[in-house]
């Protein structure tokens, strides 16, 4: 044990603090078209402006200048869309905030394995916990300028970290790069140029409680009915008073939509957002608020009636459901998903493996258990080396989606979700358990056995099964069981507990009255070894 790293304890996760629900704008006129994309353009604009702002303003920025920055985008739009100009901009400086410290958290795992390497003579060979040196010296030069090209972005990254400096762009830098691949994307100049403008348009606003529905900027009525308040520039494109522009368009929130409708008429607040899909050709409304943190379920209450241990992968879910005790009951369930083709495809496919997954231990009224993974320090070149499919395989497995779908969802049906330490996991499940289920009828993968091993964890039981006892004896001749109780534990001296009722006709009276008493049995290191001991003499009926 010395060499392995410490196993954190399992967790019960907690539930979502959000809700978002989605519908299509259905039935839109072109006139609804052509105010909601000179809306959306002209506040995009003050947006840009806004962040160009916020990030020049960089750690010195306060609330004055963030009072300046409302009242500037006041005067062109409305107090209300300001607020929430203003509050995107700060989320956005912030996770770009964020991304930055794990871009340079990466660099320095980067550099510190490439120099390690470096330092050992090459072609020695390396260990399970420390690489080893390079190959070949053409490799070794190639990475001593790989190390100099890490280096110079690690200060760079540095220096902006330093100089509160953020690189930031409205609309996405994947799609802005893609202006210049435009073959390759298969897209012409035009549809770029409109995905562009839709990436950029800003028609969001946040909810106010107390106020009518929730939400006075964009306003949605129990009917369907949804109107927005035009900025001052446009606001003689009005349809409705008060400055205000009714769609055609009606929705009826399919999923959630009796909780959206019981807010909206107790008044509480709703935060509402219109975007268009340009390679569908059509327009959605986006509905979200805020919910109480469901209170968790004790763990201890979560393991009463055992779990499903779940194994994630690139393109399945192994999960086997144990009982209390950790062992295996039933056979083993895979739900598969292909990850292949574009991002809503790759999402559903992920909602449809967990729906299957969750109906599954709700038939059996079990909690899940599953590894915590996290794989963005993990998936470099720099650790893996020319294992490339290795770390095609890791990066491919949707990690952080996964686990924020299957929490929001577990939590709709009322599933506890028990996180584990995935340390040795795989390994340890197909020591231990691989060899053992596999029959001639069920041929138990590594995927399954390590399903096994996440649930024997959850349940706090060790992942190592417990072995047959000796085949001749019980005795010290064979040695002892491979997996039992230490000595000093307590309560692994004890007897088993004894059914009352003579199990045989030979069974006399008083039979097993000192059962319990350690001391008073010829064992090792107890006092009654060393006591006087005496054969009964034969009887003289034989």
């Amino acid at each position: 044990m010395s060499g392995l790293r410490r196993v954190a304890a399992p967790l019960v996760v907690s539930g979502p603090c959000g809700v978002a629900v989605r519908d299509r704008l259905k039935h839109l006129t072109a006139e609804d078209e052509k105010v909601l994309r000179l809306v959306g353009d002209h506040l995009g604009r003050l947006a840009c402006l806004d962040l160009k702002m916020r990030c020049a303003a960089g750690l010195e920025h306060d609330t004055e200048q963030w009072a300046e920055r409302k009242r500037a985008l006041t005067r062109a739009s409305s107090s209300r869309w300001a607020g929430s100009i203003t509050k995107a901009t700060h989320d956005q400086w912030a996770l770009a905030r964020r991304s930055q410290l794990a871009h340079i958290q990466s660099l320095q795992a980067g550099v510190r394995t490439i120099a390690h390497r470096l330092s050992l003579p090459v072609g020695e060979a390396g260990s399970k916990r420390a690489p080893g040196g390079y190959r070949s010296k053409r490799e070794w030069f190639a990475k001593t300028r790989r190390l100099h090209v890490l280096t110079d972005r690690l200060q760079a990254a540095r220096a902006d970290w330093e100089a509160g400096r953020v690189h930031v762009v409205r609309g996405g830098k994947r799609l802005l790069n893609t202006r210049h691949h435009l073959q390759t994307a298969q897209l012409s100049e035009e549809q770029w140029r409109t995905r562009w403008q839709a990436g950029r348009r800003f028609l969001a606003a946040d909810g106010e409680s107390g106020k009518r529905f929730g939400n006075e900027t964009i306003r949605v009525t129990p009917g369907g009915e949804v109107s927005i308040k035009l900025p001052t520039p446009w606001a003689h494109l009005a349809n409705a008073p008060h400055d205000r522009y009714v769609l055609a368009s009606t929705v009826a929130f399919a999923h959630r939509g009796e909780q959206w409708r019981d807010r909206i008429q107790a008044n509480r607040a709703v935060a509402y957002r219109i975007h268009e899909d340009t390679a569908r050709g059509r327009w959605y409304l986006t509905a979200s608020w805020t919910i109480p943190p469901v209170k968790t379920v004790p763990l201890a209450a979560a393991r009463a009636g055992g779990l499903v241990g779940v194994d994630t992968n690139a393109d399945h879910l192994a999960a086997w459901r144990l009982d209390a005790h950790g062992n295996p009951v039933g056979e083993p369930c895979r739900f598969d998903y292909d990850l292949s083709g574009t991002a809503q495809h790759r999402d559903a496919q992920i909602r449809h493996a967990l729906i299957r997954l969750l109906h599954f231990a709700e038939r059996h009224h079990l909690a899940i258990a599953i590894e915590d993974l996290d794989f963005t320090a993990e998936k470099t070149r720099e650790k893996h080396g020319r294992r490339k499919k290795f770390r095609n395989l890791i990066s491919g497995m949707p990690t952080s989606r996964l686990r924020a779908r299957l929490v929001s969802m577990a939590a709709e049906l009322g599933i506890t979700v028990v996180a584990v330490d995935p340390a040795y996991t795989s390994k340890w499940g197909a020591q231990h358990w691989q060899k053992p289920l596999t029959t001639h009828n069920r041929k138990t993968t590594r995927h399954d056995a390590a399903a096994v091993a996440i649930g024997r964890r959850a349940l706090g039981h060790p992942i190592r099964r417990r072995t047959a006892p000796p085949p001749a004896h019980r005795s010290d001749e064979q040695g002892h069981r491979t997996a039992q109780a230490r000595s000093g534990i307590p309560g692994s001296e004890e007897p088993r507990p004894r059914i009352p009722g003579p199990r045989t006709r030979s069974v006399r009276a008083g039979y097993g009255a000192n059962a319990g008493n350690q001391e008073a049995q010829h064992r090792s290191g107890r006092p009654a070894e060393h006591e006087p001991w005496h054969q009964d003499s034969l009887p003289l009926s034989l």
